[in-house]
C-alpha cells in the first residue's frame, strides 16, 4: 500500500508518498501560491499513484472540528486568497479516500513522539519558531484538540524590563509571535536574527520570552517532552539560554524531568511534519 503526505506551509507545500515502512518513495517541493495554482501541481504529483489514504497537516487557522460546517477549511489566514478555503474537501473529492486533517504543527507533534525525540512517550509539545510561532501537542498519544486547535503562538507574555517594542502581530501586537517570531527580531533590531548572532543581549531577550511561553505550557499540561524547532531555533546558542530562563522562571515549583532530557530540538529535524502527516494517514481509516 502507498500513502501519501502534504504538509502545507504559508511558504510552500511538502508532498511525499511512502511504503507501509514510512520509506519515502518521492518527494516534491511546490509553492504556494494560490490554491488553484498550489493544488494542480499537488494533485498532478499524487495523480502518478494509487494511494491508500493521504495525511494533511496544514498551515493555519483552519477547523478542526468535524461538527462545523466549516470543517475541513483553511479559516482567517493572512494569505487571502487561501482564506474560507475548503482545503480537506477539495482532496477529498479529488481521490475519494480517507484524508487525515490538522494543524502542520500537530503533525510534526506527531512525527517526534512516534519517531523522533519523543518516541517512547505518550505526550510531547513541538513548538516551531520562525516566520510566525505555531504550536502542536499530543496528550496521550493523541493530537490535542477542542472545538478548534491550540494557538499556541498568540499566547499573551510579559515584556522583558529592557524592551518596549510594540510587537509585530496585527491582531495582539506583543503577543509572543508579536515579539519573538522571526520577523519581530528583525523590525526590533533592523537585521535578521542571522546577522545577530554575536549579540548576547538579543537572544537573552528572545530567551525570555520563549521561556515565558514554555512555563506556561507546562503547567497547563505537563507534556513529557517539549521539542522547538524552525528557523530561529537554528541559533544554537538560544536552546540553553531557554533552559536557564525557563529555571529560573519555574521557580522550582513544578519538578519537570531534567531540563537537557526535557527541552529539546527536533530529532527529524525537517522531516517532522511529512513523517507525522505520513503516520496519520497510514492510520487514517
Amino acid at each position: 500500500m502507498m500513502y501519501g503526505a502534504i504538509e502545507a506551509g504559508g511558504t510552500k507545500f511538502v508532498c511525499a508518498v511512502s511504503d507501509e515502512q514510512l520509506e519515502i518513495k518521492e518527494r516534491v517541493s511546490i509553492p504556494t501560491t494560490t490554491p488553484e495554482e498550489t493544488l494542480k501541481q499537488v494533485f498532478d504529483f499524487f495523480d502518478q499513484y494509487k494511494l491508500t489514504s493521504i495525511g494533511i497537516g496544514s498551515f493555519g487557522p483552519i477547523d478542526v472540528n468535524e461538527k462545523s460546517a466549516t470543517y475541513g477549511y483553511v479559516t482567517s489566514t493572512p494569505k487571502t486568497a487561501w482564506k474560507n478555503y475548503d482545503f480537506l474537501g477539495s482532496v477529498k473529492k479529488r481521490y475519494g479516500i480517507p484524508v487525515a486533517w490538522t494543524t502542520d504543527v500537530n503533525a510534526a507533534a506527531y512525527g517526534e513522539l512516534k519517531r523522533g525525540s519523543a518516541q517512547g512517550t505518550n505526550s510531547c509539545l513541538y513548538l516551531t519558531i520562525g516566520t510566525g510561532i505555531g504550536g502542536g501537542a499530543v496528550v496521550d498519544g493523541k493530537v490535542l484538540s477542542g472545538f478548534g486547535h491550540p494557538e499556541m503562538g498568540h499566547l499573551l507574555v510579559s515584556m522583558h524590563p529592557e524592551d518596549d517594542f510594540e510587537g509585530v502581530c496585527p491582531y495582539h501586537g506583543n503577543c509572543l509571535e508579536g515579539v519573538a517570531a522571526g520577523p519581530a527580531i528583525e523590525k526590533r533590531y533592523g537585521k535578521k536574527g542571522m546577522d545577530l548572532a554575536d549579540d548576547k543581549k538579543v537572544w537573552e531577550i528572545e530567551a525570555y520570552y520563549l521561556a515565558q511561553a514554555l512555563v506556561n505550557y507546562t503547567l497547563i499540561l505537563s507534556p513529557e517532552k517539549i521539542i522547538l524547532g524552525g528557523g530561529v531555533m537554528k541559533q544554537t546558542q538560544l536552546l540553553d539560554l531557554i533552559k536557564k530562563e525557563f529555571a529560573n522562571l519555574m521557580a522550582d515549583y513544578v519538578n519537570t524531568p531534567a531540563l537537557d532530557e526535557y527541552i529539546v530540538t527536533p530529532e527529524l529535524e525537517d522531516n517532522a511534519g511529512i513523517t507525522g502527516c505520513l503516520l496519520m494517514a497510514m492510520e487514517e481509516k
